[in-house]
Formats: structure tokens, sequence, C-alpha cells
């Protein structure tokens, strides 16, 4: 429901909401190419924040869901994870965003960089109940995904990678965690 309104705050007369933030379906094979190559651009690292993290003992312990509990556990998480790509992507870059720009940020010295910091940090804060680490990389993520909105204007991409991102996060890391307990004990 959050992305409906945020499209509906950012519909004009004669242009598309899904358009204005590059979530049509104008270019789908780059997009999802694209998200793929942000996913293990972010993903590799990021899972070396997860483990130095661990080691430090500054990242929280990830307790993985038993996927075979039910038979809906798999898809009830990929949903969770296909919600959580849009909501984050569309509302924390799409409209966040194009609103800073019309409100006159990203002009002057800093120029985007001031919208793309902040929306990093943003998207760090509500991550850290996770710990340091996944704090940092969620900034180093928003300030990777915040950079190719700038310079390309879609988010797409940007839902492709986070929806792979929370996926292997959801459902890779319990599989791995019984094909290699070793590597996360």
């Amino acid at each position: 429901m959050p992305v409906v309104l945020v499209l509906f705050l950012l519909w004009q007369p004669g242009r598309s909401a899904l358009r204005r933030i590059g979530l049509d379906l104008a270019r789908p094979g780059r997009d999802v190419a694209a998200g793929f190559g942000l996913a293990a651009l972010i993903g590799v690292p990021g899972l070396g924040l997860y483990f130095a993290g661990r080691a430090l003992g500054i990242t929280v312990d990830v307790v993985p869901t038993a996927l075979d509990s039910y038979w809906w556990t798999v898809p009830v998480l990929l949903l969770v994870a296909l919600r959580a790509a849009l909501q984050e992507e569309v509302i924390v870059v799409g409209y966040l965003f194009t609103r800073l720009r019309e409100l006159g940020w990203g002009h002057g010295r800093l120029g985007a960089w001031s919208i793309i910091l902040s929306a990093a940090v943003l998207r760090g804060s509500y991550h850290l109940y996770q710990g340091y680490g996944p704090f940092l990389g969620n900034v180093a993520m928003g300030v990777v995904f915040g950079w190719c909105y700038v310079r390309f204007g879609r988010t797409a991409p940007l839902v492709v990678a986070h929806l792979i991102l929370d996926v292997v996060s959801f459902v890779g890391y319990p599989v791995a965690l019984a094909l290699l307990p070793g590597l996360f004990g």
C-alpha cells in the first residue's frame, strides 16, 4: 500500500509516475541484467561485512527461517522480499530523490551527493537493529543505489537487485547454513 500511495503522490497529468521513477517496463532486459550486476556488487562485499561484523561481535547473529515448516514458507518469504524491495527502492530512492530535487536539494557544491548521502544514511539507520556491520553495508548500498539512480534515473534495476539480495538472505542463507554449517557457525 505505501508504494501505491507514493505513485499517487508522484502522479502528474499526462505523466506516468512509474515512468517518472524508472519503474516502467521500457527496458526490462537491461534492468534485470543491471539488477543482477548490482546484486553481485553489493552482495559479495556484504557477506564479507557480515562475517567481519560477527567476528568483531558488532553484528547480530542471523537466525534463519525453517524453510520446511509449512508448504507456503518459501512463497511467503519471496513475497516479503518483493515487498521490501519495492517499498525501499520506490520510497527511499524514487520518491525521496524526486521530492528532494523538487525542493531544491541537489544543487550547489555538493550537488546530488547531498541527496545520495542523506538517503544512504536513512537506509542504514532503519537497518541498525541488525548491528553496525549491516548499518555500514546498507549505507554503502544506499550510496551505490543512489548514484545509479541519479546517473540512470531508473529504480527498476534497484528493485531487482534488492529482491535478489533479500531472496538470497531469506531463502539462500538457510540452505547454505544446512549445507555448510561450519562456515556460518
